[in-house]
């Protein structure tokens, strides 16, 4: 059992032999089970030209969540925040909050969630998105989500529209220093991308909670870390489940995008030196995964713990859950 509230971030994996329609009837059957396991939140990605990832525009996706669940929030992990224009982010998540009161969560990313060939066509160009214009983005769309508005110099307001009675939650992500003290100083909840950052989570948090001050709607810090976890039966098992996910990070780091492979191929392509390789956090029986989690939540004060994982399946993805809710 995890000592805090758990949720789930979800990338919409294409696997070997999936189209893009059935990553995504995959990500709804996920969502559905962690809305029944009490899971607090599911979030989707923002990634672009990747042939193993479908998960490409947040807003969109999150509009079918919201549809296909009853209760847990729904939220973005991110939205890469120099792709798109603050207004229009704002606008479509006062939308989504408007379809789904007190629901939705808007985690707000600044890394352009792909290749610098793929970033240009996004924007037509690569000179937007820098830390000035992020930090000037970011404080923007909160308060155009607010009751107040933004007003202008000639008298009028500027606020996001549809106006809704309730307003979503506001995420900085983040795996960098950078990201852990502008979320302090801005007063939003914080997410460290621990899944694939290199920093320790405890020391990125401590300088998001020294950093923080007090705005309106969060008067303390609240952080979460976001780490990749496989849990199975037996060790063994989980092991030969997480052979996908660590061909995946290997062809990463070698500029390869190929589509998930099964853990089959896995263990004949890694070998049996496979659990060496570090491309996922957590990985075991249900007791060693909640462990690590428990461990690494507490010593880095954590208020909430978001796992991920790119199994084969995703049968293997909500026993996950089940094994980690129970």
């Amino acid at each position: 059992m995890l000592s805090v509230p758990l949720s789930v971030l979800d990338l919409s994996t294409v696997s070997v032999g999936m189209t893009t329609a059935d990553a995504f009837a995959a990500t709804l059957d996920l969502a559905r089970a962690a809305d029944e396991l009490g899971c607090l939140r599911f979030w989707t990605a923002e990634h672009h030209n990747m042939e193993s990832v479908a998960a490409t525009s947040p807003a969109v996706l999150i509009a079918a969540l919201g549809a296909h669940t009853q209760r847990i929030h729904v939220g973005s992990g991110g939205v890469m925040l120099p792709n798109h224009s603050p207004y229009v982010v704002a606008e479509q998540f006062a939308a989504l909050e408007a379809l789904y009161p007190g629901r939705v969560d808007l985690g707000i990313g600044r890394a352009p969630g792909t290749d610098q060939l793929t970033a240009w066509a996004l924007r037509r160009s690569l000179e937007r998105g820098g830390v000035d214009e992020f930090d000037e983005s970011v404080e923007l769309i909160r308060a155009w989500l607010s009751p107040h508005g933004v007003q202008a110099g000639n008298g009028r307001e500027l606020r996001a529209t549809p106006a809704a009675s309730s307003y979503p939650e506001i995420w900085l992500l983040g795996s960098s220093d950078y990201s852990a003290r502008l979320a302090g100083r801005l007063g939003v909840r914080y997410a460290y991308a621990g899944h694939f950052g290199d920093l320790d989570p405890a020391s990125v948090l401590d300088l998001y909670r020294r950093e923080f001050r007090p705005a309106e709607g969060l008067g303390t810090p609240h952080g979460m870390i976001c780490v990749s976890a496989i849990a199975a039966a037996t060790d063994a098992e989980a092991q030969f489940l997480a052979g996908p996910a660590r061909v995946r990070w290997l062809g990463m780091r070698e500029g390869r995008r190929e589509p998930i492979v099964s853990p089959e191929d896995a263990a004949a392509r890694l070998g049996p030196d496979a659990s060496r390789i570090s491309a996922v956090n957590f990985v075991g029986t249900p007791d060693a995964v909640a462990a690590g989690i428990n461990d690494l939540v507490e010593r880095g004060g954590a208020e909430e713990v978001m796992v991920t994982g790119a199994t084969f399946d995703v049968a293997s993805r909500i026993a996950t859950l089940r094994f980690l809710t129970a």
